[in-house]
């Protein structure tokens, strides 16, 4: 790698409900530079979201939508069979919502998210499912970046109609030998040692290499990194991941904005 290496870490924020909290927002939205805001479909509300957003536009954090299955009591993570259209219209609203609400807020949002094991997952492999979410963020603004896992077939869509197309990594997430996650409900799909966690981050960055849950080591070439905000001490890991950037000479900076476009890895 030539010069200084760069990444862009990015969170799960805004997905309280009502009087319900989820997350640290407030701690985890300094250590970032861009945010995946809940759209309301898997979390979130309307006051949540302006909140956010009114915080992300005061730190100078790039807003992406964290859009979902209409699924809150599951938290957007089952899968919905829904028709196409119906899911394109879905993320269409979602997307609506935020960048209103954003524009109330002093915000921009740059980017898209899928959220969910189940949706964002369900687009890596899902043709009819990853079409939709594909012409949903085209149809709204093609110059929005998607985020998505390398290798997907929802990025490889998107890179066809010309959408930008950014491959992220997972700093608290187990890895399949075939560069999937591990479902959370097997052993190893969540890691918690903050030091451990960062170790593995700035091994992302520097060596483009993740270790799979069954020892092999994967390349990965991402550029963007997932905090989850809901994962427990997501602050005190979200601290350890930036100490370690910081100290190995790594510059924390958005991938909105940069000049390249990158669909990242293939196979």
């Amino acid at each position: 790698m030539t010069g200084t290496p760069r990444i862009d870490l990015n969170a799960d924020v805004g997905e309280s409900f009502g009087s319900w909290r989820m997350g640290a927002d407030e701690e985890l939205l300094p250590l970032v530079s861009s945010a995946n805001v809940a759209c309301g479909f898997h979390a979130g509300d309307p006051s949540v979201m302006r909140r956010t957003l009114a915080q992300c536009a005061s730190l100078g954090v790039v807003v992406g939508a964290h859009v979902s299955y209409r699924d809150l009591a599951g938290f957007g993570r089952r899968f919905v069979d829904l028709a196409p259209a119906e899911l394109e219209a879905d993320v269409q609203y979602q997307l609506a919502a935020l960048r209103g609400l954003a524009a109330v807020e002093g915000a921009t949002v740059g980017y898209v998210k899928p959220h969910g094991a189940l949706l964002y997952n369900a687009i890596a492999h899902h043709e009819a499912q990853a079409a939709a979410v594909v012409a949903a963020v085209h149809g709204v603004d093609p110059s929005l970046a998607l985020l998505g896992l390398p290798g997907s077939r929802v990025l490889a869509l998107a890179q066809d109609v010309g959408l930008t197309c950014v491959t992220e990594a997972f700093a608290d997430r187990g890895y399949r030998a075939d560069g999937t996650l591990v479902p959370r409900s097997e052993p190893g799909a969540v890691l918690h040692d903050p030091g451990l966690v960062a170790d593995r981050v700035v091994s992302m960055v520097r060596d483009g290499e993740v270790l799979a849950v069954t020892g092999e080591r994967l390349r990965i070439g991402a550029r963007s990194v997932c905090l989850h905000g809901d994962t427990p001490g997501a602050v005190a890991m979200a601290r350890a991941v930036r100490s370690a950037l910081d100290a190995a000479g790594v510059r924390v900076a958005p991938f909105v904005g940069e000049s390249s476009v990158d669909s990242g890895p293939r196979g």
